[in-house]
């Protein structure tokens, strides 16, 4: 008897925050967060966990600190700068496309912290009821979860809205995370009632967040596929001389030598026909067919290495305004790589 209630203890603390990850990752109509990344971010919000439980331990000791002090102020601010370390990385290496991978990926980090911890816990408190871990798994749980999902969110609609990855833009989403974080451990409200309205609140909140996302990925798909394909076609059958991208390779042309000039005109090319092959393959998916890998794919982006290379640091920052590309735009050349 007392094995299986220990089985529906662990049960209890575990399932509701993967049951959750999963129904994200099922509404997500274009499944770029492969599940291989999703549990590789689940061991990376475990061993944030394990960090977790190692750096309060020795903060508490060290400063002498009591139990209260620890849960309400100290741990929600290295918790949640642990669990956020995984997500910025992410983010800044343009591995997160849209609102909703970011929603994904930072819910699977708290999911991992908070199994771990929650087995911590089972481990280390050797009488406890069943309500405690209700509350554990439909509130704490969920909790971290959450606001690593929040935090993630705000950090890529930051870089989005202020134009790359810079420092500053992850510290609203940290910041309003640790705030979260420890509301929650101040239980201003009773435990139990703070879980009822996380159960209630989150499914809408998650829902308004992917029909959101969902409508500006729609929006990017169709404008940046015409713009592309128009501006491809313009340079395929050599009219770019009459429009303004012509007008500006010419001044490249007093700047540079002959054989830069072609380099950054074939790389202009060939950075069109990638983003083109990245929104057709995100089009295909969302209408619920497989593209399989091009073969030559490889031999393209030997080739983008290689013009990169030869045209240098100086040419690629004066063909900036030619690049359109986002945050969002460079994360196509990684996802297609990738196949």
């Amino acid at each position: 008897m007392n094995l299986l209630l220990a089985a529906f203890r662990i049960l209890i603390g575990l399932l509701p925050v993967f049951a959750f990850l999963l129904a994200l990752i099922l509404l997500d109509s274009f499944k770029l967060v492969k599940l291989r990344i999703v549990a590789g971010l689940i061991v990376a919000g475990g061993l944030a966990a394990i960090a977790s439980l190692v750096v309060n331990s020795e903060l508490g000791s060290s400063f002498d600190l009591g139990a209260t002090a620890l849960v309400r102020f100290i741990a929600p601010v290295v918790e949640e700068i642990l669990k956020s370390a995984v997500i910025i990385y992410l983010i800044a290496r343009h591995r997160v496309a849209f609102l909703v991978d970011a929603a994904i990926i930072g819910f699977a980090v708290g999911a991992g912290f908070a199994a771990v911890e929650n087995i911590h816990y089972f481990v280390a408190l050797e009488e406890n009821g069943v309500a405690l871990w209700v509350v554990r798994g439909f509130g704490t749980a969920l909790m971290h979860g959450s606001v690593s999902a929040i935090m993630a969110i705000l950090s890529k609609q930051f870089v989005e809205r202020h134009g790359g990855p810079r420092p500053w833009v992850f510290l609203p989403g940290l910041a309003l995370a640790i705030v979260l974080h420890s509301g929650f451990n101040h239980f201003f409200i009773a435990p139990t009632l703070t879980t009822v309205l996380i159960l209630v609140v989150l499914p809408v909140f998650f829902v308004a967040v992917f029909h959101f996302s969902e409508i500006r990925t729609r929006d990017w798909l169709g404008t940046g596929f015409d713009t592309d394909s128009e501006l491809l076609e313009t340079i395929t059958a050599g009219r770019a001389s009459d429009s303004r991208i012509g007008t500006y390779l010419v001044d490249l042309r007093e700047r540079f030598p002959p054989e830069t000039v072609v380099d950054m005109v074939c790389l202009l090319r060939l950075r069109l026909e990638l983003s083109i092959r990245a929104k057709g393959i995100l089009l295909a998916r969302q209408s619920g067919f497989v593209v399989p890998p091009d073969p030559d794919m490889e031999g393209r982006f030997a080739e983008l290495k290689f013009l990169e290379h030869s045209i240098g640091r100086t040419g690629l920052l004066a063909m900036s305004p030619l690049f359109h590309f986002s945050d969002r735009d460079l994360w196509q050349y990684h996802m297609i790589g990738k196949g």
